[in-house]
């Protein structure tokens, strides 16, 4: 029996198989020493990579945030609105959609998951099947911290076909694998979903939560937290405000993927499903929320400050990329009390200025005459027409028919936003006819500004008349004058007769100023009585006898700052102040004589919770506490005086209580004034149009007591109503040591003032 032959492999089977495995060997091997050249950016051929200390720190732009004094965020400011949360801070329901959704192995794998990229292989490239991208939440975090797929990142072979997306693949590849050795998976999740963009403007999960559905992550429902998990495959296309069908049949994708993953049961699938999309969509800006305009102001003096303070890398800090804490002096309820008043009575007011324009142009001359051509010089000062004028240069024709052309629009009004068509003309038209404010209120002892409204809106009208906007004062100025008697000796008791009073000039006409009302008692009065009157021709015989050089230089070191002039006119508030300074100023008189800068920015810490400044208030000896005292008594006046201008103020809020007020209105009525002051706040009111020639007709119409009185007399109601706040009635308190002037009038020795009649030499030279 012969043996049989074992059959033998061909030799080019053989050559074949070897081929193969040498094929493997060598593509395994030139896998990895590609992944190699491209972790170290071999010769600059691939882009960089972060580095290690880049992944233990990533470097993502984070919304610096503004916080009140009472903890209430008033505002961001960004290039990316984004807030931070932890994992702590996450619904379940978020958690479950997302690992349902993007990554259902992500407890399971090291960054890369070999399950997922076979099965992109074989469905996408062999069989041409759209089965998803394969990128873990690991990969898509590193994705989204190192921008790895910008310009910035990529190197010379990025521009050869094909070649770009493996790059970025496997650099992705590489940085998950690190993350995951850094980070915790509770970590790398909360990092995807902090550096993740939902559209609208939201940058985040916190940020997504409060735009969408006007909740904190942790708030978020199962349907609510599918929504916002369907938006990472297309925050556009899947948007619930744009296009809520796509929306919708996401959600119930998500939601379906979270049956799947066992999280949800059928029974519960089939009840969400039936639900509708509930937002509450609300994106943020900085025309929204409180405290707009001081948000706008503080953001100047943030970029100054980020400037000229340094990181310790070197680096100047960034206001909308480093994630800052400033927490500020404003109290989020005061500030709302203050926003409500202003716009309660604001817009009652401007009823009754239409009413009194009865469809006439308010824009007016010292005769009452509308001023021609009025709206056509103001629209030179916009910034339509420097626009238009780089466009057209000379061709003024093309200008006013640019000028001239409606087009849709949203305009304010006090009932909400009107949809209308308009030209520019029209629009300046009608927005000149609206009456402003502007509203400041400081705890006069520590100088923390506690509330400041600059305007009547913030997203038609951005000029702040808080800081920016100056204007006179008018009779508001008084006080300054009288703090300066006070200084020089004179008792609040001190008479003066109420008649004519010239002031010479050297080579200027005589300045004889006349009362409000253009007529003169004869009468004596106290200084006291005189300045609750606003009298002006005592005012003027004081000024005479002090010189305007001691009044300025009371008021400047009382805390005005702005330029004054050394003329009697300065008695009346003939310069323009800001309610800012004028606050901080009277500040001075229930502050025991010390005066203390406007103060509204606690400190400012790092992201992390670091201090990286506290701020604190700067304060002088301004005047003697004796002085300041006497000057509460004189603000007293306007209560407690008969006739005073403060009369008006409702007993309930004078009821056991100290309270000092002064009034001032322009010549014109076109600004309208009131400060107001209590044992523990100052306030300061001013009421105008934008441009001096818009006001009242009536000079009585528009006195500081009917347009800016109101507004601090609702605040204080609110306040003092919100007992939580702490603010009480009460009498403001006396200097320690006995007065050495005599406030009582029946006991004060007439015959010890130095009264003088009024014969005055009219060729005498005064000043």
């Amino acid at each position: 029996m012969s043996k049989s032959k074992k059959p033998t492999t061909p030799t080019w089977v053989n050559k074949t198989i070897k081929f193969l495995w040498i094929a493997f060997a060598a593509g395994v091997l030139g896998f990895i020493v590609f992944v190699w050249m491209v972790s170290v950016n071999f010769l600059g051929l691939f882009g960089p990579l972060p580095d290690f200390k880049a992944l233990e720190n990533p470097d993502t732009e984070v919304a610096s945030e503004l916080y009140s004094a009472d903890g209430v965020l008033l505002g961001t400011y960004y290039r990316e609105n984004r807030s931070p949360v932890t994992f702590n801070e996450l619904s379940p329901n978020l958690v479950n959609a997302l690992i349902a959704t993007e990554d259902v192995r992500f407890e399971d794998h090291s960054g890369i998951d070999l399950k997922a990229m076979i099965r992109v292989f074989v469905k996408s490239i062999l069989l041409g099947q759209d089965a998803g991208g394969g990128s873990t939440l690991s990969q898509q975090t590193a994705k989204n911290l190192f921008k790895t797929r910008t310009d910035a990142n990529q190197g010379l072979l990025s521009s050869v076909p094909g070649l770009r997306m493996l790059i970025i693949k496997t650099k992705e590849w590489i940085v998950a694998t690190q993350l995951e050795k850094a980070y915790t998976k509770k970590e790398i999740l909360t990092l995807y979903l902090n550096t993740s963009e939902f559209g609208s403007n939201a940058y985040g999960i916190k940020t997504a939560a409060e735009t969408f559905f006007n909740k904190e992550p942790s708030e978020l429902n199962v349907q609510e937290a599918a929504v916002l998990v369907g938006l990472f495959k297309a925050p556009t296309y899947y948007s619930p405000v744009y296009n809520p069908d796509n929306s919708l049949r996401r959600r119930n994708t998500v939601l379906s993927q979270m049956v799947k993953n066992d999280v949800l049961t059928e029974a519960e699938y089939d009840s969400l499903a039936q639900l509708p999309i509930d937002l509450d969509y609300n994106v943020a800006n900085h025309n929204k929320g409180l405290a707009t305009y001081f948000r706008e102001i503080l953001k100047a003096d943030l970029l100054k400050w980020s400037k000229e303070n340094l990181k310790p890398d070197g680096s100047s800090y960034d206001l909308f990329g480093d994630g800052l804490k400033i927490y500020t002096t404003i109290d989020s309820r005061m500030q709302r009390y203050a926003e409500e008043a202003v716009a309660e009575h604001m817009k009652e007011l401007q009823k009754a200025f239409y009413k009194e324009m009865n469809g006439r142009d308010p824009w007016v001359d010292s005769e009452n005459r509308v001023i021609p051509n009025f709206i056509e010089n103001a629209v030179k000062r916009t910034e339509a027409y420097r626009l238009l004028k780089l466009r057209y240069k000379s061709d003024e024709d093309s200008i006013n028919i640019k000028l001239n052309e409606k087009k849709p629009m949203k305009v304010f009004s006090w009932e909400g936003e009107i949809d209308t068509l308009m030209s520019t003309m029209d629009s300046l038209r009608y927005y000149k006819k609206f009456l402003q404010a502007g509203f400041m209120s400081m705890d006069p002892h520590t100088g923390h500004i506690k509330a400041w409204v600059g305007g009547i809106d913030h997203k038609y009208f951005k000029f702040d008349h808080v800081k920016q906007g100056k204007r006179q004062p008018g009779s508001t100025f008084k006080p300054f004058v009288y703090a300066a008697a006070i200084e020089n000796g004179y008792s609040p008791c001190y008479s003066v007769i109420d008649q004519p009073v010239e002031v010479f000039i050297p080579g200027q006409p005589a300045w004889s100023p006349s009362n409000a009302n253009g007529e003169f008692t004869y009468e004596k009065m106290t200084i006291r009585k005189a300045m609750a009157q606003s009298v002006n021709s005592v005012t003027a015989y004081m000024m005479k006898k002090l010189s305007p050089k001691v009044v300025v230089e009371t008021a400047r070191r009382i805390g005005v700052t702005s330029d004054l002039e050394e003329v009697p006119a300065l008695a009346l508030g003939v310069n323009d102040v800001s309610i800012f300074e004028m606050v901080g100023a009277f500040g001075t008189f229930v502050n025991k004589g010390e005066y203390t800068t406007p103060f509204y920015i606690d400190r400012i810490e790092d992201k992390n919770g670091n201090v990286i400044q506290q701020f604190t208030p700067k304060k002088r000896p301004a005047m003697s506490e004796e002085h300041a005292y006497l000057m509460t008594y004189m603000l007293r006046g306007g209560f407690e005086e008969e006739s005073g201008t403060s009369q008006g103020v409702p007993w309930s809020l004078r009821e056991g209580n100290e309270l000092g007020g002064k009034t001032g209105t322009t010549q014109n009525a076109s600004d309208g004034w009131y400060m107001g002051i209590s044992k523990d706040l100052v306030s300061g009111v001013w009421v105008g149009g934008d441009d001096r020639a818009i006001h009242f007709r009536s000079w009585i119409a528009g006195q500081g007591s009917r347009t800016a009185r109101p507004v601090w007399v609702k605040y204080m109601e609110k306040v003092y109503a919100d007992k939580d706040l702490g603010y009480t009635k009460g009498p403001f308190p006396r200097p320690e040591r006995p007065l050495s002037i005599e406030i009582d009038c029946d006991v004060y020795e007439q015959e010890s003032q130095r009264f003088v009649d009024f014969d005055y030499d009219a060729k005498k030279n005064d000043f």
